[in-house]
């Protein structure tokens, strides 16, 4: 390695895409100094990645991003649900999915919705956040080897326009760095799954006159399946910027360069059943649809996040929502191992907590693909597992050391939606009243531990007091009902403990990542020496 004098920082990011650019927003608002390098000189250009699910956009609320990145996503605000058509002008019509939430009232279960914003407007909002937050973010900069030791990672990083390296020394280092990671190949890590599953052209193109047959509703994606212009129509913007996703068969012997702008002119034109339709192609690009999920994320201080350890079909918006959420499960519990608030080991928990996610969801976003018989994608046999894509977005469940009393045999996703409470799940969302402005329970979840209890607060309050000043970790007491010495006035009708699977004088333990820790069912003597008890496992000091 260079001899070079080395920087220090504590977390080295690779991968500037949407999860390093997350990784950062979600590290710089607990104060955890960074360096992140991106081998390209921007952000994204192309739109693609751009279905944020409702808990993504809970984390991004809680970061304090959520309302810039509505704005940067104005313009498809309106659009919903999935179509299939033989061509848009065609007779034949359904609609897939009518409602991306299925019907449900998303008000009563979060404290926000699902959100298009495409990945060439959400990267800018993000890296713009992320700079404002302290982050040092450096573009055509690319990490060229790097080596660890039990005190850190010592990383050579190439400048690309200057040909000049330099040497970065981190206590941890996160590569976000896409699905052909150079970090997770120089540890050697492996992948399990079937692979390529399908391949397509992105086409982005102009016309001004294919609004006029996309009929008065708004589609998130139209599939066409007409086979002279088979494909996944996007709208960019609504009025003349669109995408296309076209089938291409590798195997057939197709190269790139036959997706000629005549060939895709008359695909699109095909598409929307309108032989002088205005097209003006203005990009292509390749992607491959794959299922894979790295065999370990990650190996001593390097850490793999994203497409870096988990490949899976677009469909359902899995992918990128998968990889924002490994960034927020992981910034916590770095943020407490740097500060000496948890021991080493509870960085294992990561893998133990994502990786039995990002298989059950890709196997789920292999169904949906299935289901919306995407371009390309030909399944083989029959897979009657659900898909529903709000209980693939909130209800998925950890267990781990960072978990104290998960229900056993359990699986990581259900077949129904559940959200109650339990320890290892998504902390329930509830509408309540502090200080004389109406926020959501969820939105108390990210500097520290937080505990929530009910009647009888009071001795939670003292004992959340003694085993945070026994450990030196944060921890807030927030005591829900109407009372004077109550924090959180619920709303009517609003029974917290009933929505959170406990008594009126029990409490539950929430993460930094606002995921249940711990569960009290009722009152209990020495609460203060069980709540130590809980913290100590929890992050993994015992």
């Amino acid at each position: 390695m260079s001899g070079h004098e080395a920087e220090s920082v504590p977390v080295l990011v690779v991968g500037g895409s949407l999860v390093g650019l997350s990784t950062s927003v979600f590290l710089g608002r607990l104060g955890i100094q960074h360096l992140l390098v991106e081998r390209h000189e921007g952000t994204s250009t192309h739109p693609r990645g751009r279905g944020n699910n409702v808990r993504t956009m809970e984390i991004y609320r809680t970061a304090g991003v959520e309302p810039r990145i509505r704005e940067a996503a104005r313009v498809l605000s309106g659009n919903d649900g999935i179509l299939q058509v033989d061509t848009l002008t065609g007779s034949r019509r359904r609609w897939i999915i009518g409602d991306i939430s299925g019907g449900m009232d998303i008000t009563r279960v979060s404290s926000s919705d699902w959100c298009l914003c495409s990945q060439n407007d959400l990267e800018p909002v993000l890296l713009e956040y992320a700079r404002e937050l302290g982050a040092d973010i450096r573009f055509g900069s690319e990490v060229v080897s790097f080596e660890q030791d039990g005190e850190g990672v010592r990383a050579e990083i190439l400048d690309r326009a200057s040909g000049a390296t330099r040497v970065v020394r981190a206590e941890y280092l996160v590569a976000a760095d896409g699905p052909r990671s150079p970090a997770r190949t120089r540890l050697g890590i492996g992948q399990s799954g079937p692979g390529e599953l399908f391949h397509n052209v992105s086409v982005t193109f102009r016309s001004r006159n294919l609004k006029d047959h996309v009929g008065k509703k708004r589609f998130v994606v139209c599939y066409v399946t007409d086979p002279e212009g088979e494909g996944a129509l996007l709208p960019v913007d609504n009025e003349e910027r669109w995408v296309i996703h076209v089938p291409w068969y590798p195997a057939r012997g197709e190269t790139l360069d036959d997706f000629t702008d005549e060939r895709l002119t008359a695909h699109i034109r095909a598409a929307a059943g309108v032989d002088d339709i205005d097209v003006e192609v203005t990009g292509r690009a390749p992607w491959h649809a794959s299922k894979r999920v790295a065999d370990a994320y990650g190996e001593g201080r390097v850490l793999l996040a994203g497409d870096s350890v988990h490949e899976m079909p677009p469909t359902g918006a899995f992918g990128s929502n998968t990889g924002i959420q490994d960034a927020h499960n992981l910034a916590w519990k770095l943020a407490a191992v740097l500060r000496g608030w948890a021991g080493p080991a509870l960085l294992d928990t990561y893998e133990v907590e994502r990786r039995p996610v990002a298989l059950e969801t890709g196997t789920r976003a292999c169904v949906q693909a299935a289901d919306e018989q995407h371009p390309g994608f030909s399944p083989t046999g029959r897979n009657d597992d659900p898909a529903d894509l709000m209980t693939v977005a909130l209800c998925y469940r950890y267990a781990s050391r960072a978990v104290v009393d998960a229900p056993a045999q359990r699986p990581v996703v259900p077949d129904s939606f559940e959200l109650g409470g339990e320890p290892g799940s998504r902390a329930p969302h509830m509408w309540v009243i502090r200080d004389g402005s109406r926020i959501s329970t969820l939105d108390l979840y990210e500097q520290s531990f937080v505990l929530l209890a009910g009647s009888g607060g009071q001795k939670w309050r003292t004992a959340v007091q003694k085993a945070s000043a026994n450990l030196g970790v944060p921890v807030e007491a927030y005591l829900v009902g109407t009372g004077p010495d109550h924090d959180l006035a619920p709303e009517a009708d609003a029974d917290w403990a009933e929505l959170h699977g406990t008594a009126e004088d029990g409490a539950v333990l929430v993460r930094p990542d606002g995921f249940v820790a711990w569960r009290a069912d009722a009152a209990m003597p020495d609460a203060d020496r069980v709540l130590t008890n809980v913290l100590q496992s929890v992050l993994c000091r015992d």
